[in-house]
């Protein structure tokens, strides 16, 4: 089962979308919302969630502060469990929040490349599957679409070859868990 681990939705449980995704482990999330909360990343940040699956990294950020998540899913099954979840959590925000959550249901570059927003904080878990081919050109798409000091968190199999990191996103550290590598970056603008 995949549920917000802390903040004001903590423990609340999440659909999956069923076949065809991956759901980040609850330690890996773990770790990876400790590693941000010790930065001082999550509150106020503005976030992207791509290839949301379930929405689970954008949602647990929205649960721990976070003021703006989208959620990027291309479609199908995927975007409407996103929806449900993102409601999920909205119906658990403290009165008065002016907490902001969409979800978006198009492909990854496409959004990447038609959207203007700038970002605080990124999410990439694509499938591991993904050709790095696609994924360079996520990234270079992603690039200029980050705020200063923003910071880029990608998840893929611990078999998978290091990113293609594209001019303005610089690799700041590779963290192993079983068969999941994440691959901390940093905007260099």
């Amino acid at each position: 089962m995949t549920r917000i681990i802390s903040g004001f939705a903590g423990s609340i449980a999440l659909k999956t979308p069923g076949s065809g995704t991956r759901p980040t482990s609850d330690r890996v999330r773990e770790a990876i919302f400790s590693a941000l909360e010790s930065r001082g990343v999550i509150d106020g940040a503005r976030v992207l969630d791509l290839y949301a699956g379930s929405g689970a990294l954008g949602l647990e950020a929205a649960s721990r502060g976070a003021a703006f998540v989208r959620l990027v899913e291309r479609g199908g099954p995927g975007t409407a469990v996103c929806r449900a979840n993102a409601a999920a959590v909205l119906a658990q925000a403290p009165l008065g929040s002016a907490l902001r959550i969409e979800v978006s249901g198009r492909l990854v570059q496409s959004f990447l490349t038609s959207n203007p927003e700038t970002w605080d904080l990124v999410f990439l878990d694509p499938p591991y599957d993904l050709a790095e081919a696609e994924l360079a050109e996520n990234l270079a798409s992603l690039a200029s679409r980050l705020e200063p000091d923003a910071v880029v968190c990608l998840e893929r199999s611990s078999r998978s070859p290091e990113p293609t990191w594209p001019k303005g996103i610089e690799l700041d550290r590779r963290k192993d868990y079983g068969d999941t590598t994440l691959w901390w970056a940093g905007s260099t603008a």
